[in-house]
């Protein structure tokens, strides 16, 4: 049975994807993201340099989207 809360009530963020309230990361966490999205624009970078293509356009929303996630990683 799930709880009901109001819709103000900051109980509702707990267990929602789509957070409304963040948390303060640690210099370790900062470092972690800074890390991932280095690695990630050295890598679309390299795929700029090879050229142009739609199979390109794909990696390259690919590594953003990795990159996305790795980050959601670090900050829940």
């Amino acid at each position: 049975m799930s709880s009901e809360f109001d819709s103000t009530d900051d109980k509702r963020t707990a267990n929602n994807a789509v957070r409304h309230q963040y948390r303060e990361l640690s210099e370790d966490e900062k470092m972690r993201i800074e890390r991932l999205k280095d690695i990630g624009a050295a890598f679309i970078e390299n795929c700029d340099r090879i050229g142009t293509s739609r199979e390109l356009s794909l990696a390259k929303t690919k590594i953003e989207e990795a990159v996305f996630w790795a980050v959601k990683h670090v900050t829940s």
